[in-house]
């Protein structure tokens, strides 16, 4: 009779507890899941494999630090960790240049103008999908001023009355909301700069 492999849950428990084994059989059950993942974002093998590394180091990281709350949901949470660190590097390589200027350019610059276009939409749609996230973790008053201040576009005044509150309120709402915002990102780590 086969038995039964031991779900993510366990390996994890047993590898906190020091089995360090445990670790290789989660690395081994979603290896091919992952880097197929990362490949499929950056098209390059070897950027992938570095993302891939990466990622497990962090996964590890988070595990020893005991900062992992298992939600049944192992394998989503090391792709948003690999997804952090393709955008992270999308990032960075933008302060690079990508290729020197030369007057015999070829087809292949038009590519990376494109992926470049890609990569920007990516981080672009990544940062709104985090702070709309964190948006809705703010006192319902503050929520309310936010999102009719920036989706809105509605003025303080209309605000004001739309709230039946004084424009010192909403302004001060508005306020709060931004700083409150502000201790989010920085506790969910989240970046905000393309």
């Amino acid at each position: 009779m086969k038995t039964q492999a031991p779900s993510d849950k366990e390996l994890i428990a047993r590898y906190i507890a020091g089995n360090e084994t445990c670790l290789q059989k989660l690395i081994l059950r979603y290896k091919r899941k992952v880097f197929t993942y990362i490949f499929l974002i950056v098209k390059e093998k070897h950027l992938a494999e570095d993302i891939f590394q990466d990622t497990f180091i962090k996964v590890i990281n988070t595990l020893k630090a005991g900062a992992y709350r298992d939600e049944g949901k192992f394998l989503p949470w090391v792709n948003r960790i690999a997804h952090n660190l393709i955008i992270d590097h999308f990032r960075k390589s933008k302060r690079l240049p990508l290729a020197e200027n030369s007057d015999d350019s070829d087809a292949y610059d038009n590519f990376k103008v494109f992926d470049e276009c890609v990569e920007s939409k990516l981080i672009t749609q990544q940062i709104h999908k985090d702070i709309k996230r964190l948006i809705d973790y703010l006192p319902p008053e503050q929520k309310e001023v936010l999102k009719m201040r920036h989706y809105s576009e509605m003025s303080f005044k209309e605000i004001a009355e739309q709230t039946d509150v004084s424009i010192n309120t909403a302004l001060g709402r508005m306020r709060y909301a931004l700083i409150n915002l502000r201790k989010l990102i920085k506790e969910n780590n989240v970046a905000i700069s393309v």
